[in-house]
């Protein structure tokens, strides 16, 4: 590959990181699929985009929608015709992918993050994301997705949704 040809799709793959920035998760809009740590791989040949995508968790009923919103937002790249997304799931995405300032957007949304570098045996401890109090409990393991647990905050007196630590 010509050295002019290398730095033009080094060129169109930040702009598909930079393009990718704007696409959000699906059920939590404050945060990108970036943030979020699902977007493992980018990589242009020619005028295609070929985008790997770490789910969550393994039959994510939001995946179809995630590769329209990524097709969309990439075809607007001058030089891009055409965008391939495969959903891989090796590496499994874990929770501590999320990047940190992204954190407090969860915290914004009313979902606390999950525990950074939790580890199999380790307590889940949940602070609110309202008032941020520990003095909190489970309601339901099973939130509105897999990835997410409903508990209730003793303190505040509200109800939220928790990212559970995934390792």
């Amino acid at each position: 590959m010509a050295q002019e040809e290398l730095q033009l799709h080094e060129g169109l793959e930040a702009t598909c990181w930079e393009l990718l920035q704007q696409v959000t998760d699906p059920e939590i809009p404050v945060i990108s699929m970036v943030e979020m740590g699902m977007i493992h791989k980018v990589r242009v040949e020619a005028d295609v985009v070929h985008v790997e995508v770490l789910p969550t968790f393994v039959g994510c009923p939001a995946l179809e929608i995630m590769k329209k919103n990524i097709t969309e937002k990439l075809v607007e790249a001058e030089g891009i015709n055409q965008v391939q997304v495969v959903f891989v799931y090796d590496p499994a995405w874990t929770s501590d992918r999320i990047a940190l300032d992204a954190r407090d957007k969860l915290k914004s949304f009313g979902i606390a993050p999950p525990p950074l570098d939790f580890k199999p045996g380790d307590t889940w401890e949940v602070a609110c994301p309202y008032c941020d109090s520990p003095y909190t409990q489970i309601e339901n393991l099973f939130g509105p997705a897999a990835c997410r647990s409903i508990l209730y905050c003793r303190h505040c007196k509200n109800p939220f949704e928790a990212l559970k630590p995934i390792y």
